[in-house]
């Protein structure tokens, strides 16, 4: 019996519904509260305006104020980290976040850490990782592709607890926040990476399996134990002619193969990416939250 597809975009649509929802519930009783999100974006990279342009669509959809603060690519690192300053210290901001990548002459960590933990909706500050690394870890924010993919398995009834989860890829972006974050929720947890041995065997093992290596087509059918849970988070564009743009978006997984061996599975596009979105959203959404309550 084929898999069942796990919808991230119609799952992600009715987070975002849900936060409408709220934000006009609560703005009602006080017309103050208006989640805010600012959105640094040096240069001009295309792909980054595309994701940014994804960032302001889902926003207007849930309600929550967006915008864009840009600069030029020869911007200086230091003019970067005085204007997150002066965002951290406004408090009409909820959420900063950092679209990446940066140029070269500009140090990522520095200007990311540069968010305050209270705005770091992105969660890759050096805090927030650290407590959602911990046994017991209580972040502000959890990382967005990483809470993104949990989610899914939540609304899909997926249970954890005493599984054997094996993530591949093992990046400070998705790979190993995730393996926290399902260590955290009483799976069994295998980490694999480019210089881990018999990685289709281990693969294998997994009742849950969730790829975030970025290579396409690299987990065969034949990778996967029968009746798994696959997560595919591999996001790779592969020449298509019949395209206008003369690419397609596909995943880490080869989704026909998968279908006939998982139970469930995430296609690409379409499952966790609008998940990543919406999961930002939320953060901030929690953001405003906490200022209005202290």
């Amino acid at each position: 019996m084929p898999a069942k597809r796990i919808d991230g975009t119609s799952i992600a649509s009715s987070i975002r519904q849900r936060l409408n929802t709220k934000i006009a519930t609560k703005q009602a009783s006080n017309p103050a509260y208006k989640p805010n999100l600012v959105i640094i974006q040096v240069g001009d990279r295309s792909d980054s305006s595309t994701y940014i342009r994804m960032k302001f669509k889902a926003a207007s959809e849930a309600g929550i104020a967006c915008n864009l603060q840009t600069y030029p690519s020869s911007v200086p690192e230091s003019e970067l980290v005085r204007s997150i300053e002066a965002f951290n210290r406004d408090p009409s901001i909820h959420g900063i976040l950092v679209q990446l990548p940066l140029p070269e002459h500009v140090d990522e960590d520095r200007v990311t850490a540069a968010v305050a933990q209270e705005k770091d909706v992105d969660g890759f500050g050096s805090a927030n990782f650290g407590e959602v690394a911990k046994k017991g870890g209580r972040p502000l924010f959890v990382p967005c592709t990483p809470k993104g993919v949990m989610t899914l398995l939540e609304e899909s009834e997926v249970e954890i607890a005493g599984k054997h989860a094996v993530v591949l890829g093992r990046s400070n972006i998705v790979g190993a926040p995730v393996s926290f974050l399902l260590g955290n929720a009483d799976a069994t947890v295998t980490v694999c990476h480019s210089k881990t041995k018999g990685v289709r065997e281990l693969a294998r093992m997994g009742d849950i399996l969730i790829s975030a290596v970025g290579e396409a087509g690299l987990v065969k059918g034949d990778w996967i134990k029968p009746g798994a849970v696959v997560i595919d988070v591999g996001t790779n564009f592969v020449p298509d002619e019949s395209k206008k743009s003369g690419q397609r978006l596909v995943g880490d997984v080869e989704f026909g193969e998968a279908m006939e061996v998982a139970s469930l599975i995430t296609p690409v596009p379409g499952g966790v990416g609008p998940m990543t979105v919406a999961m930002l959203l939320q953060n901030v959404v929690d953001a405003a939250d906490r200022q209005h309550a202290g």
